[in-house]
């Protein structure tokens, strides 16, 4: 049997190694349309920062393609999914057959119309190492650098470029930072931290006009105010790279629609990671998961399915966990509705809220004290039934709420 997949982020490495956890005799090949060897895609802030080096930039060991006899095809984009030869098709007009394959396509930056955008230099995303790498090479302590999006990609890339230029701005439509991480409430503390290490924001704001001639000079923002700018990053969001699917036949809503084990509705095709739909166990829908841990565990669920039939359903919800300038933040579960009760402890350690329903912890989001976030996950994963939902903030809560046999089998 033949294997192919479109793709080489953690998706892709979750479906090899879910597959050579028992099968080492299937062949494997891997495209991809980035010249790297899998890397971790969190890091590439740490790298424009130059907290890291590209030596740690990689999710695996440099020999890990070939320990695990797969054949890595890169800098090579798929144009087309033919399902009744069963084979891809490159820009290169390289072909490759297969007997079941895998999309893990990601997503791509979305950049919404703004006037004068177009046709400038000095103007990014931020998604993929060679965003970093360009980036780098014109930052400069005379620089002013306008980032449009206070999310996780427009915070991460705001740190990593305030050590490199003179300043830093942040333009957000919403009221607050993280809005689709984190309440008003905390988004104040993340704030306050931001703007105390020196970057400004701008809240409740937009770019209206992108001002300059071959390259970027200004931003004019919704207010009227004026942004002086020699390097402008757009991080208003990511969409999945769906398109291939589409054409191939495969059902697309917002993402690849597939079913607990990654599969999608057109025979021996699989789907995994940023590009799909999948199911929430916690809220109980199907959403897109654009998310490291999840894609991983896709990957691998869809890599275990096409080779074996030892298989439980994965247990998939939103999770997030982003250090902003040392400071720590993990979310995880649901937002809160008038069904849920919701319990708060905040102190000079940091801020905690959890969220219950049903005598279960379906929510999470700590701040600055993170110690707990796994037990927490944990329980969110578990269901498990909380008598005193109470107890989960006291001082000296920890595995020791488990029983004796429970503690044992979390801590393997």
């Amino acid at each position: 049997m033949k294997i192919v997949i479109i793709g080489n982020s953690a998706a892709a490495i979750g479906c090899i190694e879910g597959i050579r956890s028992h099968d080492l005799v299937t062949e494997i090949t891997v495209i991809t349309d980035e010249k790297y060897m899998a890397y971790s895609r969190p890091l590439i802030s740490y790298y424009l920062w130059g907290k890291a080096e590209k030596k740690n930039m990689f999710y695996r060991e440099d020999d890990f393609y070939e320990k695990a006899n797969v054949k890595l095809i890169t800098g090579q984009k798929v144009i087309s999914i033919d399902t009744a030869k069963m084979q891809v098709t490159t820009e290169g007009n390289f072909i490759e057959k297969y007997d079941k394959l895998l999309i893990a396509t990601g997503a791509s930056p979305f950049v919404p119309p703004v006037e004068g955008l177009e046709g400038k230099d000095n103007i990014f995303t931020f998604l993929k190492w060679d965003d970093a790498e360009a980036l780098k090479e014109i930052v400069g302590p005379e620089k002013h650098a306008v980032v449009v999006g206070a999310g996780l990609i427009g915070i991460k890339v705001a740190e990593g470029l305030l050590p490199h230029c003179k300043s830093v701005t942040i333009v957000e439509l919403a009221d607050r930072v993280l809005p689709m991480v984190l309440d008003d409430a905390a988004s104040k503390i993340v704030a306050k931290i931001v703007e105390n290490k020196g970057i400004s924001l701008e809240l409740g704001n937009s770019a209206v006009k992108i001002e300059g001639n071959k390259s970027v000079e200004g931003v004019v923002l919704k207010d009227g105010k004026y942004l002086i700018c020699d390097i402008l990053v757009m991080a208003v969001g990511v969409r999945p790279n769906t398109q291939l699917a589409k054409d191939a036949g495969i059902e697309v809503n917002r993402g690849i629609l597939v079913d607990d084990f990654c599969k999608t509705n057109v025979a021996n095709i699989y789907a995994a990671g940023d590009v799909t739909e999948s199911f929430d166990s916690v809220a109980g829908d199907k959403k897109i998961m654009a998310l490291w841990p999840n894609a991983y565990v896709q990957g691998e669920t869809a890599g275990l399915d096409m080779t074996t039939d030892k298989l439980e359903k994965p247990i998939l919800f939103p999770m997030n966990s982003v250090t902003i300038f040392g400071y720590p933040i993990i979310t995880a579960g649901i937002q809160p509705d008038e069904k849920c009760t919701v319990l708060e402890k905040e102190d000079e350690s940091g801020l905690a809220r959890l969220v219950f329903k049903a005598n279960k912890l379906v929510g999470m989001m700590l701040l600055g004290k993170v110690d707990r976030a796994g037990i927490y996950t944990s329980m969110i994963s578990d269901g498990t039934l909380i008598e005193k939902p109470e107890s989960l903030l006291e001082e000296g809560f920890g595995l020791n709420w488990f029983s004796k046999e429970i503690r044992k089998e979390k801590m393997k």
